[in-house]
């Protein structure tokens, strides 16, 4: 999101590896027992010395990322101080950036001759497959216009109504009633808590396109040893709310102003079962939300100041860490806003 937010402007593509982790050699010295139907008639008890990594390889994941990113360091990219998965590479007023998903790579350009170059590039070194500009990925849809980019997980949204029953539900405007509060309920019985475990995962992954239902994703998942009818009707609302708002998603414009700005929030003693406080926050690039969090604090405040500040130094630790990716894409902040 931070590179929608950055580089609006520019395209991106995605293209995949065939058989990728069968790429990497390993350097440890691993056996494995004879397949089935390749055994030795003379040598029955005899193992395979392995030479290259093999799926269900422990080592097959970081041996394929050793073979990939010094392939990709040869040929002039640097690669990223916060996150090893992108390499950038500056040609004078141009620039590409490439990021790395396992068999997956994501890269774009200021300039799509550097993209059609970088996919030459890799299509003489790899087995690759182009599919293309990027519009869906890990179940995230992207929409490119001229002026903005937009983030949805509609599809899905209704895969997991239909997952979870709830799909003829009917819909709420909200995620949450304002005045709930949700705590350790010994009246209410206990329902299956595999169900519920399943939907706060599936909630948490929409998270990353719906900060609106951060807050109450997270209050719900609180209650997951001890599982209750209130709890189970609260996350349910939730998926309800989802039904009626399944197409929103991010926005992210072209703006003349790129600042760095951060919102910082406390609830106070929000968590009625143990008293701890709940920081929020959110953090903008050029008016573009790129980043938010909800956390319940680890200790409990005494006072209001308290609380605000330690959910200040949450916003700013956020902040620093995203300036220092920023420096990876050549972009420096030096003076931060943090609003309260």
């Amino acid at each position: 999101m931070l590179a929608f937010a950055t580089y609006n402007n520019i395209k991106l593509f995605q293209m995949n590896v065939k058989s990728a982790l069968l790429n990497g050699s390993i350097k440890e010295e691993v056996y494995v027992e004879q397949p089935p139907g390749f055994e030795s008639v003379n040598f029955p008890q005899h193992v395979y010395k392995l030479n290259k990594a093999l799926y269900d390889l422990k080592q097959a994941p970081r041996a394929w990322y050793e073979r990939l990113s010094s392939f990709i360091l040869e040929n002039g990219f640097q690669r990223g101080k916060v996150d090893n998965t992108l390499f950038c590479k500056d040609y004078s007023n141009e620039f590409i950036m490439v990021k790395m998903y396992v068999d997956d790579i994501i890269f774009g350009a200021t300039n799509e001759i550097l993209c059609k170059d970088f996919s030459s590039l890799m299509q003489e070194e790899f087995e690759m497959s182009m599919m293309g500009e990027l519009n869906f990925f890990f179940w995230t849809s992207i929409k490119h216009t001229k002026d903005k980019t937009f983030i949805h997980q509609s599809k899905y949204v209704r895969e997991l109504l239909k997952r979870f029953n709830l799909y003829e539900a009917k819909p709420m405007s909200t995620p949450m009633y304002h005045t709930t509060s949700l705590g350790l309920d010994k009246e209410s019985s206990l329902v299956n808590i595999t169900q519920y475990r399943q939907m706060i995962r599936s909630l948490l992954y929409l998270t990353t396109s719906r900060p609106d239902i951060m807050l109450n994703v997270y209050l719900c998942a609180r209650f997951q040893a001890d599982l209750r009818v209130v709890h189970l009707s609260a996350i349910k609302r939730i998926f309800r709310y989802l039904k009626e708002t399944a197409n929103l998603g991010l926005c992210y414009k072209q703006r003349e102003n790129f600042k760095l700005q951060g919102y910082s929030d406390v609830d106070y003693t929000g968590d009625k079962a143990k008293r701890k406080s709940t920081s929020g926050g959110c953090h903008f690039k050029g008016g573009n939300l790129i980043s938010w969090m909800s956390k319940k604090q680890g200790t409990i405040a005494l006072s209001t100041v308290e609380s605000e500040y330690i959910s200040t130094a949450q916003c700013c630790s956020q902040l620093l860490w995203i300036r220092n990716q920023l420096a990876d894409y050549e972009i420096h902040e030096n003076n931060i806003s943090i609003f309260l």
